[in-house]
């Protein structure tokens, strides 16, 4: 599934005018590069080999063919990696757009299942529900919703250590300051994958999509850390993942918190070194104090 492009594709590199109160002069900066990528898949349906534009998204190049999968996977289209036969970019000539282009291909015997997602073919970097048609098409149901759950204790000093680990390996914001991230923990609060993109909801496929690719969704004994805000979509893929605790550095909207108890997930909003928000606890979940052991 080798479908990737360089990593400095991520970044560019800008020449800027700086301005204080009391001088000017030129200075040299770091951009956040914002470019549409194109989702197409290819199935085999009555002995015919089909193509689907399914979307155009606007984000931070890297990490495509994860960013591919997951996007296919919180849409309802697909349900598991090995329905996947390979991603690619297509070899169209010499067109200068090919990297913003990628092509996943289905096996042979899975049919797509395209009408769980009722997309306009646009969508921003900002929101990647506003090309959506209704909120019925946006509320795609996760297979993992009825999965038994075990009850999960996470000690309180966990979370506030989550924003330094994840800022310490947030490369690009780090250069730029203009994108978002997204963080896979265990229980225990060791950081297992960073995802980052202009976008959050395409950061957020990135990192679901390549735990996808390693076969181990459901994400069920795992914390997912936003670096902004919870809105509706972002809980509405970690749902589709199996992810039962979310927290954010920012604030969740309350549509966000309504789906997070429609789901069951504990979502944590206002993150920060010593106090954070708990807007819905799941019934299988507890906050140990400090000197309480962990189960």
């Amino acid at each position: 599934m080798n479908a990737e492009i360089g990593e400095n594709a991520a970044i560019k590199h800008l020449q800027i005018s700086k301005f204080t109160r009391v001088e000017s002069f030129l200075k040299d900066d770091d951009l956040s590069v914002e470019e549409p990528l194109e989702i197409r898949v290819s199935y085999i349906e009555n002995d015919q080999k089909l193509h689907k534009n399914i979307s155009v998204t606007m984000r931070t190049p890297g990490n495509d063919a994860e960013l591919a999968a997951g996007f296919l996977f919180t849409e309802g289209i697909i349900h598991s990696a090995g329905q996947i036969k390979n991603i690619v970019r297509p070899i169209e000539g010499c067109s200068k757009n090919a990297e913003n282009v990628i092509s996943v291909s289905l096996n042979v015997n899975f049919q797509p299942n395209f009408m769980t997602t009722d997309r306009n073919f646009y969508t921003t970097s900002s929101c990647g529900v506003c090309g959506k048609s209704s909120i019925d098409s946006i509320k795609t149901q996760s297979h993992f919703k009825n999965n038994p759950r075990q009850n999960t204790s996470i000690k309180r000093d966990v979370f506030f250590d989550l924003p330094e680990k994840l800022r310490t390996f947030q490369q690009n914001f780090s250069k730029t300051g203009g994108i978002h991230a997204c963080g896979l923990f265990d229980f225990q609060g060791n950081l297992l994958a960073v995802r980052e993109d202009v976008g959050r909801h395409n950061a957020l496929d990135k990192l679901i999509g390549q735990s996808l690719m390693n076969n181990v969704v459901p994400l069920q004994e795992h914390i997912l850390l936003l670096s902004g805000r919870a809105s509706f979509e972002l809980i509405q893929k970690a749902a589709m993942a199996g992810i039962t605790v979310v927290a954010a550095i920012g604030a969740p909207s309350s549509l966000a918190v309504e789906l997070a108890a429609e789901f069951d997930i504990t979502l944590i909003g206002f993150l920060r070194r010593d106090t954070f928000n708990a807007y819905h606890i799941s019934g299988q979940f507890t906050f140990l104090d400090t000197n309480e052991n962990q189960n």
